[in-house]
């Protein structure tokens, strides 16, 4: 936080390859930071910091109104089509440890495809990886990010109709970590009044958490 009249929330993005990671954080930012393209094989090779501009309207601490900004790290997918877990894993430590060592995580966000069914063990591997990262409290600190959301509502369901419907493994997952999940369009650039909805979401998770972070450590 840099002064009473500002707050920043710091968020990283996993998942799987072409679920719509850096899309989601560059909704998020309002921006188009990072790469974002329908391929083959695994687009983002290294971690990258986004950081938004100065956004009012959404908070109010002490009854004064607090501008919020955004940084979102963007990951290499895990699994990656061209990197080792190995490396992706150790270079998405590295990336929270200089990016979040002093300020410290709010959230990570799990990023998962809505038009896509899943299935049982197919999240595993993101989920220790976030675990492996977090640590033990990672249920407090992980939400879940459904992407795609735009094609499910096309085939008919609402969120909840969608929720009814959904895989076990889905709805485990989403009791595991308190229910903290998002439904988010993957237009390539969600109108104003979309993208806080979803940051006022976001900012209730962290509120809900007290503001607490993972990841800080003194500079000493």
């Amino acid at each position: 936080m840099a002064d009473s009249n500002e707050m920043t929330i710091n968020l990283v993005v996993l998942g799987k390859t072409q679920t719509g990671k850096s899309a989601a954080g560059n909704s998020l930012l309002g921006s188009s930071d990072f790469e974002s393209r329908l391929s083959p094989s695994s687009v983002t090779p290294c971690c990258s910091l986004g950081r938004s501009c100065r956004i009012l309207g959404l908070l109010r601490r002490n009854g004064c109104e607090t501008a919020l900004r955004v940084r979102v790290l963007d990951t290499p997918s895990y699994p990656h089509s061209a990197l080792s877990k190995e490396h992706v894993r150790d270079a998405v430590r590295a990336a929270l440890a200089h990016h979040f060592g002093e300020e410290g995580l709010h959230l990570a966000l799990l990023v998962l495809r809505a038009d896509l069914p899943l299935c049982p063990d197919e999240s595993d591997e993101t989920v220790q990886l976030i675990q492996e990262l977090l640590g033990p409290t990672w249920k407090d600190f992980t939400a879940v990010l459904l992407t795609h959301a735009d094609k499910a509502e096309e085939a008919g369901y609402s969120e909840e109709t969608y929720l009814h419907n959904a895989s076990s493994t889905l709805l485990s997952l989403l009791s595991s970590v308190q229910h903290k999940y998002i439904f988010l369009d993957n237009h390539n650039s969600i109108i104003k009044e979309e993208r806080n909805i979803v940051l006022r979401k976001l900012l209730n998770f962290t509120q809900k958490n007290n503001y607490q972070v993972l990841l800080k450590h003194s500079k000493e």
